[in-house]
């Protein structure tokens, strides 16, 4: 039943070897993700349609722009930019893509994606990393320092650290560089355990403010870094010594703080923050206001999928 799901959604987005509504000149890494699923399907079935799909959005990645320190470009309309979002929309499929068809040409240029964006991202003095850098210092809303955003964004670092733990598993062991993505994701982690709340293990919708007025806990980065410590846990990338405890006490929390379930036995996650972006049309400036101004939503998919993973992680844990 899940794969007729998955395959009755993607095939209404493909035709003829081509992706409905994909502009490659758009160069958006978020164009990429769903190309997991269509791998799922490659795997599942072995039907070559889906692999001209998958080497549509793998060329995509080939002639992607890049900074001048050869990271992805987020997008065209944000030049010169990475964005932590980006690591886990491109960069995973990147290396899944390889493994799948026995291809190791480009995958020293995974391992430099998440090294290269960990350092252009990083707050040496909080061990936290930046919602974006534009490395061109351009950008109305960077530090014209360091190029950095303002502020560490929850769901960002989410998706970075997942990002992390999935693309660990794709990659050779002995692949120069993957013991540093390990050290970067346990340095992350160790971070944001400092600034998680410490009656909950959550986080806050900007991370390192949790005592500032009207900043909330917020559920989809909070579930993501949930589901990533528990992934690692699983993985063997993490030690349950370390983080079983903190990881059995923020799920706990985690369903008391955002999950309910209304009179029609239907689940809802909660606590969603709609969007969280940087430039664009709307001008978004990455302050704390900006990042408050956004609407709190329910059962948004960024929301949603978070739980799903987080929760047949635990399932894993708890029926082992």
């Amino acid at each position: 039943a899940y794969l007729d799901y998955i395959k009755h959604n993607i095939d209404e987005f493909i035709a003829d070897g081509k992706i409905k509504s994909y502009h490659r000149d758009e160069w958006s890494l978020d164009f990429i993700n769903n190309g997991k699923a269509v791998l799922d399907l490659y795997d599942e079935t072995h039907d070559e349609k889906y692999k001209q799909i998958a080497d549509i959005l793998y060329d995509q990645l080939l002639q992607q722009p890049r900074t001048d320190t050869n990271v992805f470009w987020h997008k065209q309309i944000y030049p010169n930019q990475i964005w932590l979002d980006g690591l886990y929309m491109g960069s995973v499929f990147y290396a899944r893509y390889q493994k799948t068809f026995n291809i190791t040409d480009h995958l020293e240029d995974v391992v430099h994606q998440f090294l290269g964006s960990y350092e252009a991202t990083l707050d040496a003095k909080t061990g936290l990393c930046y919602h974006a850098t534009d490395t061109s210092r351009k950008a109305f809303w960077c530090d014209p320092q360091t190029g950095h955003s303002p502020h560490f964004w929850t769901r960002s670092i989410g998706w970075y650290v997942m990002a992390m733990v999935d693309v660990l598993e794709y990659l050779p062991t002995d692949i120069k560089g993957r013991d540093q993505i390990l050290d970067n994701l346990h340095n992350l982690l160790s971070a944001l355990r400092q600034v998680a709340d410490p009656q909950t293990n959550l986080w806050y919708q900007v991370t390192d403010e949790g005592d500032r007025p009207m900043n909330y806990l917020e559920s989809s980065g909070s579930l993501m870094i949930l589901n990533a410590i528990a992934k690692g846990l699983r993985m063997g990338y993490l030690d349950e010594t370390d983080w079983g405890d903190f990881l059995a006490t923020g799920y706990e929390n985690a369903l008391q703080q955002f999950i309910s379930i209304d009179r029609h036995d239907y689940v809802n996650v909660n606590k969603i923050a709609h969007v969280g972006g940087l430039g664009g049309a709307n001008k978004r400036d990455g302050s704390f206001a900006y990042y408050m101004s956004e609407p709190i939503v329910t059962n948004d998919h960024k929301g949603v999928g978070p739980f799903l993973l987080l929760t047949n992680e635990m399932k894993k844990r708890l029926t082992h």
